[in-house]
């Protein structure tokens, strides 16, 4: 059995149609067929049967699924253990929130391939919970702990988030000295009913005890917010980390509003024998909790207490 083609059958299953799986694969679709049908011959077997949803596994395809993921993890760990003594090679797919995904990951990953030439590391930035049992990604970064599924999951670090404001806003709209003043400024924040995790969910707490109107500019996109601060629009609710990236934004109220959340890695749970991920996680936790104390520590010494 050619591995090539346990790879497509890989791919089409965590995709579920050859177009998708093709953009992963970086083949024109009717190539992808093809090779499943080459597989499908050899084995003397349908592994796949299409639905007006995709394509979904046979019963036989099912029964290849968790051979075809064995072998997959073994020609991994065989790639690294080729490798020089401690080196770390091959790609590596991170999915993370926006904000985790623009104002930390960039850095972390910089250092990573600067110590690992061999190294390869995609982030995918998204407003959603990735599926790893897809392989959409090796890593996922979450705001919240996933209550169910074959999951390895990890507690990075601790994070900050305050009320932030750019200078000109305040110039124009007056000085902010206490939670009731927020009534007459214009707040920033997510689109409700896209909330995908209710970690995010940062303005119920505010509007409860400040009296102020809900967000007029929002985003599902937290970058998106950070932007519309920056040029002045309103006022948000913001990591502390990010706010080091926004010249002339600064937090506000601290000492009267303040929220704290956690990143957690997610890691599919075959994965614990792959010695080579297993030292990945350790580098990217260890870069994480890294870098969000530097920025924070930042913002404290530099953008307002």
């Amino acid at each position: 059995m050619d591995w090539d083609d346990l790879r497509v059958f890989l791919a089409v299953a965590r995709d579920e149609g050859l177009s998708r799986a093709g953009k992963r694969l970086t083949m024109d679709p009717s190539t992808v067929g093809r090779r499943i049908g080459r597989l499908e011959s050899a084995l003397g077997h349908a592994l796949f049967v299409k639905s007006p949803l995709g394509y979904a596994l046979t019963p036989e395809g099912a029964r290849l699924l968790p051979h075809a993921e064995a072998a997959e993890r073994a020609l991994t760990g065989a790639a690294g253990a080729l490798g020089q003594a401690g080196e770390l090679t091959g790609q590596l797919r991170i999915g993370a929130p926006d904000g985790c995904a623009n104002y930390l990951l960039p850095q972390v990953a910089a250092k990573l391939c600067d110590a690992h030439p061999g190294l390869e590391i995609q982030i995918v930035a998204l407003p959603r919970v990735f599926n790893l049992s897809k392989r959409e990604a090796d890593f996922a970064i979450a705001v919240s702990r996933p209550e169910s599924g074959r999951l390895v999951v990890q507690r990075l670090c601790d994070y900050h988030l305050h009320l932030a404001v750019h200078r000109d806003y305040l110039a124009q709209h007056g000085p902010v000295n206490g939670l009731a003043d927020l009534g007459d400024m214009r707040l920033i924040g997510y689109i409700p009913d896209m909330i995908f995790d209710r970690e995010l969910d940062y303005l119920s707490s505010l509007l409860g005890r400040s009296g102020a109107d809900p967000a007029r500019l929002t985003s599902n996109s937290v970058s998106v917010q950070m932007q519309a601060i920056r040029t002045g629009a309103g006022i948000g609710i913001v990591h502390d980390f990010a706010i080091p990236f926004a010249p002339g934004v600064q937090r506000l109220l601290t000492g009267q509003f303040s929220l704290k959340r956690s990143f957690w890695m997610i890691r599919h749970a075959d994965d614990r024998r792959s010695e080579r991920l297993n030292l990945l996680a350790e580098r990217i936790a260890q870069g994480m909790r890294a870098e969000v104390a530097r920025l924070e520590a930042e913002v404290a010494t530099h953008h307002g207490a």
